[in-house]
């Protein structure tokens, strides 16, 4: 029986050596490449990530030329992300451009667009008459910058540029009215 044992214990003993070997052999090497990249994206309490995009006409629009930073002459922003064939987006449109109309020249109310050309932003601005900027973001470089996973996804921003909340799903114009008063109220 001693001997059964003693040779169990040496066939473990090499079968352990044997997967040792074959892990340090096997594996590779992570290549920077290949590596994981985080991205900053909104934080709540956090300063929102900067961006410049362009609206379909071709003129540019920057966060920064809504938010002041460094003092109290800015204006709350809403970034809406969205897309043409977002169900749930195309819902929402209305209660946006109402509520835009409702806090204009004291609320930005920007909608970003997830990949689409200018030209399919600009149809459906026409096809909902929409007055707030529409900016292309076709090769969804600020979407990711913004860690958008989920569309419609909503982000309000305070004048200071500080992210105040995301909400990700459809939003009505009584709750987006709510958050945007309580922006106002902020100071």
């Amino acid at each position: 029986m001693t001997r059964l044992r003693f040779e169990r214990m040496i066939l473990l003993a090499a079968l352990t050596a044997l997967g040792i070997v074959w892990i340090l052999f096997s594996r590779e090497e992570v290549s920077r490449s290949r590596a994981v990249v985080l991205t900053e994206a909104p934080i709540v309490g956090h300063l929102a990530p900067d961006f410049t995009l362009a609206t379909p006409l071709g003129e540019e629009v920057s966060l920064t030329d809504f938010v002041d930073r460094d003092g109290d002459s800015g204006q709350p922003v809403v970034l809406n992300y969205w897309a043409s064939w977002c169900g749930p987006c195309r819902m929402e449109t209305p209660e946006f451009q109402n509520t835009s109309l409702k806090f204009k020249n004291r609320v930005a109310i920007l909608g970003i667009n997830q990949g689409e050309s200018a030209q399919k932003v600009t149809e459906f601005g026409i096809s909902y008459g929409l007055t707030y900027p529409l900016l292309v973001d076709e090769d969804s470089a600020v979407n990711q910058k913004y860690g958008v996973n989920s569309l419609p996804t909503t982000i309000f921003i305070d004048r200071k540029g500080v992210v105040r909340e995301v909400f990700v799903g459809i939003l009505n114009q009584a709750v987006l009215e709510d958050r945007l008063n309580r922006l106002l109220e902020e100071g």
